[in-house]
């Protein structure tokens, strides 16, 4: 099979600098096992990769987002619109889910007991320092 060059490659792929990266994607691909679309000859992954790439044997799309996952490091998670997000919360709280209303809440720090029960803490259970 004749050798491919950069030149037959750039004709598909207008950059070098994204050629490169897409070979390079490609040919880890075909290290992992992907099938090959083209005639190997006892060829490398690069070579074999360019030559799918200039053959236009593999969809360029496909890899161009393969590539762009693989060099994510934070997914993109779809989060719910703000008019979706409202929905849920007035389900929520007609659901009886909503946040826990004032009343079981404390009103001030004072009423607390000095283990953060909630109670009011009375004179007995509060140590007077120096007291022993």
């Amino acid at each position: 099979m004749a050798r491919v060059t950069v030149e037959d490659c750039v004709e598909k792929v207008s950059s070098r600098f994204e050629l490169v990266m897409l070979a390079a994607q490609r040919s880890r691909d075909i290290s992992a096992g992907s099938e090959i679309s083209v005639e190997c000859d006892n060829d490398k992954n690069p070579v074999v990769a360019l030559r799918e790439i200039a053959d236009e044997t593999i969809p360029l799309d496909d890899l161009k987002d393969e590539l762009v996952q693989g060099l994510q490091k934070h997914v993109e998670v779809d989060e719910p619109e703000e008019e979706d997000a409202m929905e849920m919360i007035a389900a929520a709280a007609l659901a009886g889910e909503g946040m826990p209303s004032e009343e079981a809440a404390p009103a001030s720090d004072e009423e607390k007991s000095p283990d953060g029960e909630g109670e009011k803490a009375s004179d007995e259970d509060v140590e007077e320092p120096g007291a022993g």
